[in-house]
């Protein structure tokens, strides 16, 4: 079996004259955590649409349990173990978190109540999702991700808009889906974060990416250094690096 649970191979999509999208490509490694990271506007958010087949690519192939497709269908990838955490909007305001919960235990089963516990988010089944705060709204998604128990979780800018006191435990929570076995994938552009989160990273720009490895080769990477980092953000990678080093997330080289 291939360590890849998924891989979105030389995607391309335009939208009118713009091609957002110049042969792509995502990996999803089984037990890690993969970063996407570039401005906003390189194509991050795109790339995982198309590879969750939410948005049609023009061209490119995915590769989903064995299975390769240039037409990717969502509910067929779905079916299969794959979530794709969108950067807002997977909650109704219809319904409570309880209510969301219970509907994901009834279809998946799972013990709804446990995770909302886990998570943080037990205190909160009685409020709709604009009744809470965005820390405690996207802890709320990924309890329903996890009562989904995914093969895959694509999760864009999941940390976009979260305050840095919730930021921690999210990502811990994406760690602890990834020691499950897990593929994760998050996209997202604040350098320290995505420094201490990510196994692998990937860099995107101008609709391609550049597979960058591990934190410590994505820093000898010229043209991501220079393009992409600069002083201000390699200071802060380093820095995250420490940090991860002291944690015991990567072991000191």
């Amino acid at each position: 079996m291939s360590e890849y649970a998924l891989v979105a191979q030389s995607m391309g999509k335009w939208f009118g004259r713009r091609e957002v999208l110049k042969g792509a490509t995502l990996w999803a490694k089984r037990g890690e955590v993969s970063v996407l990271l570039g401005r906003n506007g390189a194509g991050k958010s795109t790339l995982l649409k198309v590879t969750a087949g939410i948005v049609r690519p023009d061209y490119g192939a995915v590769k989903f349990n064995g299975v390769v497709t240039d037409r990717p269908v969502a509910h067929h990838l779905a079916q299969g173990g794959l979530l794709f955490l969108p950067d807002r909007g997977l909650l109704s305001p219809r319904f409570t978190i309880g209510a969301h919960l219970r509907m994901v235990e009834r279809w998946f089963g799972g013990d709804a109540f446990g995770v909302a516990e886990e998570f943080g988010v037990g205190d909160l089944l009685v409020r709709r999702p604009h009744e809470v705060s965005g820390g405690e709204r996207r802890r709320a998604e990924l309890a329903l991700s996890v009562l989904r128990r995914p093969s895959v979780l694509l999760a864009d800018e999941p940390l976009a808009g979260v305050e840095p006191a919730d930021r921690d435990p999210i990502m811990e929570i994406f760690r602890s889906l990834a020691r499950s076995g897990c593929a994760v994938v998050v996209t997202g552009h604040d350098v320290t974060d995505l420094m201490l989160l990510g196994d692998t990273l990937t860099w995107m720009t101008a609709g391609t990416t550049h597979h960058l490895g591990t934190p410590d080769k994505a820093l000898e990477h010229d043209q991501f250094v220079r393009e992409y980092l600069g002083p201000r953000r390699l200071s802060a990678a380093r820095e995250a690096l420490v940090r991860r080093r002291a944690q015991g997330v990567i072991e000191a080289e």
